[in-house]
């Protein structure tokens, strides 16, 4: 399976893509940068980013609460 379920800009010319993509026959989380590039009309991934199986999900999730605490905490967000 292969599916983007959020794409965000980064900034002008890059933009972050999570989802979900199959790898060697193991379901990961993908959370990759992609980009621009001269003569080429589509986006395409770069080697920034990070793909984790889908069964450490519990894990990413607890840090993203965490750091939304932390920056609610510091007022930041």
């Amino acid at each position: 399976m292969d599916k983007t379920v959020k794409t965000f800009a980064k900034n002008k010319f890059q933009e972050i893509r999570v989802g979900i993509k199959e790898f060697k026959g193991i379901n990961l989380i993908d959370i990759r940068i992609w980009t621009r590039m001269q003569g080429v009309e589509d986006m395409v991934p770069t080697s920034k980013g990070v793909s984790l199986n889908v069964s450490l999900y519990p894990e990413l999730k607890e840090a993203v609460l965490s750091l939304e605490k932390e920056l609610k905490d510091n007022h930041l967000l």
